[in-house]
């Protein structure tokens, strides 16, 4: 019993980052990139 709450609590966590991250790509906003070109290390 106790094993199928954590995973429920554990599911439900990963359900939210994953809709936050939807939500933030739609937004024109990416999880890689903050748009600071000025502090980007990735790419020069």
């Amino acid at each position: 019993m106790g094993t199928a709450v954590v995973l429920a609590i554990v599911a439900g966590a990963a359900a939210l980052a994953v809709r936050s991250m939807i939500k933030a790509k739609k937004a024109g906003r990416s999880i890689q990139c903050g748009g600071d070109c000025n502090r980007c290390n990735g790419c020069h």
